[in-house]
């Protein structure tokens, strides 16, 4: 059976950096406030003129190919990770693959909406699809665009000022190396939690006059709503056990690890998993401070920038973790 193994990594952020002091000026916030209960500082908005959610995942995808020193037209399938897509259908994957020019191969795109986890599910689809032999080139992305939904109010800053634009993707190839590439994928939900982080419309499960009202506009339905006390105290648990599942399923100690990157949602909750942990602040991987929130492009935007800076080498022991809208929480450890 085949491996897979991570042949490149790459990201694109938008050009438009957004401050806390920018946000000062839309909705009574600070800076100090923004920055001591999530560490963000800044965050990339999108420019509509020339952004799109898949166009910045076909740029990512396009600087990953380049470092891997791999064709565009070596991808046979492309799994696509985002709760923001283009369009309510199609997926964005399609979008993508025409981006890229592979519409004429007429490859198979996967769109999947796992929120904060879905980076992690997109690898382990790949990863599977790459073990079973079916295809040998699999590009993984995730992409959002969130800016466009937030609402710069006072009712909504403890959501508006935590979410960022971005998008990261990872290319994946079948190997025959021994021990090497992705190790195992780990994947959770509980359905108990789905609404203290969800958006609720607009969605299909109602009459059809009440499925888009005008006063959806003006209320909160259309917006993000999250229950952050409790998102947090979940998330600490079930971080630490996602990624103490990954290094028992392969006989590894947390020692081991060279470098943890986790999803990027609150700084705080990173801290408390790398003291928990007992890791070295050189052996976790944050960017959270620059990009915000982004959801599931975070992961593949932090490994792209991880990999540029030396921070991962060749047989680095890679564990990615994340939690999440569902809740789903999962994660992965690679033999880079």
């Amino acid at each position: 059976m085949k491996n897979s193994k991570i042949v490149g990594v790459g990201h694109y952020v938008p050009e438009n950096v957004v401050t806390n002091h920018d946000l000062e000026k839309l909705m009574d916030t600070s800076d100090e406030w923004i920055v001591e209960r999530t560490g963000i500082r800044e965050r990339r908005y999108f420019d509509y003129t020339k952004d799109t959610c898949s166009n910045m995942a076909s740029r990512a995808t396009k600087m990953a190919l380049e470092r891997a020193n791999v064709d565009v037209n070596e991808i046979d399938l492309i799994v696509f990770a985002t709760i923001t897509p283009d369009y309510m259908f199609p997926g964005s994957g399609v979008l993508m693959q025409r981006e890229l020019g592979l519409d004429k191969k007429a490859i198979p795109a996967i769109d999947i909406r796992n929120a904060c986890s879905g980076f992690i599910y997109a690898l382990s689809i790949a990863d599977q699809f790459i073990k079973t032999g079916m295809y040998k080139t699999v590009a993984v992305v995730g992409s959002e665009i969130q800016s466009s939904a937030l609402e710069f109010s006072d009712r909504q800053r403890h959501v508006s000022v935590i979410f960022g634009d971005g998008a990261g993707a990872m290319i994946l190839q079948a190997t025959d190396e021994p021990g090497k590439g992705v190790l195992s994928t780990h994947m959770h939900s509980d359905g108990t939690f789905a609404e203290e982080l969800y958006v609720k419309d607009p969605g299909s499960s109602r009459k059809r006059e009440e499925r888009m009202t005008h006063e959806m506009l003006e209320g909160l339905s259309l917006r993000a709503h999250m229950n952050g006390n409790l998102v947090f105290k979940h998330a600490v648990v079930r971080f630490t056990e996602a990624i103490m599942e990954a290094l028992t399923a392969n006989g590894k100690k947390k020692e081991d690890i060279d470098l943890l990157v986790p999803h990027q949602a609150n700084l705080r909750i990173n801290n408390f998993i790398q003291q928990k942990l007992e890791l070295s602040e050189d052996r976790v991987y944050n960017n959270i401070q620059r990009y915000g929130n982004t959801t599931a492009a975070t992961i593949p935007i932090s490994l792209s920038e991880a990999w540029a800076e030396g921070k991962i080498k060749d047989n680095d022991l890679i564990c990615l973790a994340a939690f999440g809208s569902g809740f789903t929480w999962a994660s992965a450890l690679i033999n880079w």
